[in-house]
Formats: structure tokens, sequence, C-alpha cells
């Protein structure tokens, strides 16, 4: 099966050319790896050595037949068949789940053909050296961090391994963003770069109001919608940190009634006019530079906001939202690693999160008089006004009913 999975998308792709190594060949390659895998311990090792053997020179004349017949290479078919031989041998093993999950993920490799290609021409020289960078620091430092906790509170090798997962949700919109680039839009723009960061967007979106005025109402969308993919973005964090999932559902309804708010004035918004081909730059989160800012920040409020709480309680905790202004899912995330922890109730950590992300929703105005033109600035402050004042009223009418049930 695990041959006739792979063989039937080699063969489907190629229906109107001429077929190399389709669903026959992958399968029996297959079932070839298992029988010698099996035979080992009758006839010995030698079995196993000249099987391998075989395989390796029939991939081998795989990509030579393929060069000669179509004048182009034909690795992926042949990497692929001695791959699916070496699962035969997995299975012969005994280790079915391993060979299923492995098989099923070169499919879905080999399936995912044109998405790949395409997500590899967008990226840049300079993304690509960024992300071996972020990947080296990640996987170098995060083997030999202490286990000890530093200064009895932070975990450095979890803190290593969020910024890893926070920074890789901002990749995946980042080549999102490059990969859709003008045809998506402002409005694309400014969902997509709210995950990559809110601030950093709403500046960039407010930059351009100064030399396109006539956008605005086109940038006020792209800005409302940097709140949305904050929330959304916030909301994965803490699902990804606090596995139990208590964080994020506390955090649930002040967010849910900021997002609806907030897609009340997009669909209120003038989008009759045509759309302008615009998009906006933004850094790659997998540079060191904002890696090492968000793992910075993150270590920096887990230490505050734990020594706040034990000198002042959820009060001095609460303070660690301000962080909001710099990074709200900075904030997020040490509230969760927190709570998760032990060091905080799940309500502090959830209510701190909810107020980063109000204090990060009415700084976006201030981002947009400095950067931006007052006539962008008049469009959007009304509306930012209203959507953290609705967070603010729900947070508080939310947290006296958790608080009401806990009495």
């Amino acid at each position: 099966m695990i041959g006739i999975l792979i063989g039937v998308e080699r063969e489907h792709w190629r229906a109107d050319k001429k077929i190399l190594a389709g669903v026959r060949t992958f399968s029996i390659t297959c079932i070839t790896g298992m029988i010698a895998g099996f035979l080992v311990d009758y006839i010995g090792p030698e079995i196993l050595i000249i099987c391998t053997l075989f395989a390796a020179i029939l991939s081998v004349s795989l990509v030579y037949t393929a060069s000669e017949t179509k004048g182009r290479s034909g690795l992926t078919s042949s990497v692929s068949l001695f791959s699916t031989y070496l699962l035969g041998i997995i299975v012969s093993q005994g280790l079915f789940l391993i060979a299923i999950i492995t098989s099923l993920l070169i499919t879905f490799l080999l399936i995912e053909k044109k998405p790949l290609h395409s997500f590899a021409e967008h990226l840049s020289e300079k993304d690509i050296k960024n992300a071996l960078q972020f990947l080296a620091l990640a996987f170098v430092l995060y083997p030999i961090a202490p286990e000890e906790l530093l200064l009895g509170i932070v975990n450095l090798k979890s803190a290593i391994l969020i910024v890893v997962l926070v920074s890789t949700i901002s990749f995946v919109s980042y080549i999102s963003l490059k990969k859709m680039g003008a045809r998506g839009g402002i409005p694309y723009s400014g969902f997509f770069g709210g995950f990559i960061s809110s601030e950093a967007t709403i500046a960039a979106l407010a930059s351009m109001s100064k030399n396109r005025p006539l956008l605005k109402d086109e940038l006020h969308i792209g800005s409302m919608l940097a709140v949305v993919s904050m929330i959304i973005s916030n909301t994965i964090i803490a699902l990804i940190i606090d596995t139990s999932g208590k964080t994020a559902v506390l955090m649930a309804p002040p967010f849910i009634v900021m997002g609806i708010l907030t897609l009340v004035f997009v669909a209120m918004k003038d989008r009759t006019q045509e759309n302008i081909e615009e998009t906006i730059t933004l850094e790659s989160p997998f540079a060191l530079g904002p890696a090492l800012k968000f793992g910075a920040v993150f270590t920096l409020l887990v230490i505050l906001a734990n020594a706040a709480n034990d000198v002042a309680g959820p009060l001095g905790a609460y303070a660690t939202a301000l962080g909001g202004v710099v990074s709200s899912s900075a904030v997020t995330a040490s509230m969760a690693a927190l709570a998760f922890g032990g060091s905080i109730s799940y309500q502090t950590a959830a209510e701190t999160a909810i107020i980063a992300g109000l204090v990060s929703t009415i700084s976006k105005p201030f981002y947009m008089r400095i950067t931006g033109s007052r006539e962008f600035f008049r469009t959007s402050v009304k509306s930012f006004v209203a959507i953290f004042l609705a967070g603010l009223i729900t947070l508080i009418v939310w947290s006296g009913y958790i608080r009401s049930i806990v009495v």
C-alpha cells in the first residue's frame, strides 16, 4: 500500500507523458525492501546489501533514462523510488507507524510540487541566509542550553523553543505576503503584516499615507486588519505555550468582541474603489535581529512579571502589560508560560495578555501620527479608540463574571 500510494502520485501527474516508474515499479520496489529485510535473519546481511545496491542502481538508471529521453533530470522520482525501498525495510522491522507517516510525508511533498517551487522562488538570498542563521541559532543553542532555571524562573530551553514557534508563525505570513505581493493590495498586506509585527505594519502603512493621500481608506482598512491578525496571532501563541488551553479560553471574549467590531468597521468602509496594487516591506522574522529582540523581551517580561507577582501579587503582573507597546505577542507568551508553569493564575495571565493587546491597539494611532499624515490619523483614530473601549468594557465585565463564579 505504501508503494501504491507513492506510485499513484508519480503516475498521476504524468498521465499524458511517458512513465518511467509508476505504481507497479514503486510497489514492487517497496515489497523488495520488505523481503530483503525479512531474509536477513535467514540468509544473512549479504541479501540486504545486494538488494540495496540493486535499488541504488535502479534509481541511478532512472536518472539516466530521464535525461536521455526527456533531456532533463529525474532526481525526484529516483530519490522517491529509493526512499520507497527503504520504507519496505522499515516495514520488515515492524516499525509500521514510522513507515506510514514517512510515506504520507513523501507523497505530500510530491503532490505539493508547484506550491513548494513557488515558495522557494519567492525567497530572496537574504531570506535564506536569515533562515539559516536563525535555525543554526535555535538548533545549536537549544541542545546546549542548561536544564536549570535561570534565576529560578526562566527555562532557556523553553524560551528558545517559544521564539522558534512564534517566529515560524510570522515567517509563514511573511512568505504569504511576498508570494501574493501587490496582487493582494493594501488590505491583504495589512492583514498578513499584522502576523509579522502589527506595530511595524501600522508604521509602514501610515508612512504610505504621506505620499499617497488618496489611499487613506485602503490604508485604514489595512491598519484595522492588522489588529485582527494581532488578535489571532496572540491567541495562537497562548494555545501553543499553554497547551491546557485555559489562558486562550479566558482571553477569548474580549478578543472576540474586538475582532468583530474591527471587521464591522472594515465592512462599513467604502471598498467599491478599484484595488490598488500596493504592498508593504517588512523585515524577515527569521533574521537574527527580530528573533533576538523577541527572545530578550520575552525573557525580561517573564522575570519582571514573576518578580512583580511575588511583590505586589496580580497587580504587579498586570504592570507588565505595558510591554504591549513593544510587543503584545511577547507579553502573551510570557504570561502563558508563567501560568502553565504555575507561577501565576490563568486568570491573571489572560487578563494581562488582553490588557497588552489593548495597549497595543490604542498605541497604534500614535504610530500613525508619528509616521503618517494628519488626515490619515484623523480618519483612523476614532475606530481604534472604539475598538479599545469595546475590548476594555468586555474585559471588565468578563473579569467580574469570572471572579463571581470563583467566589
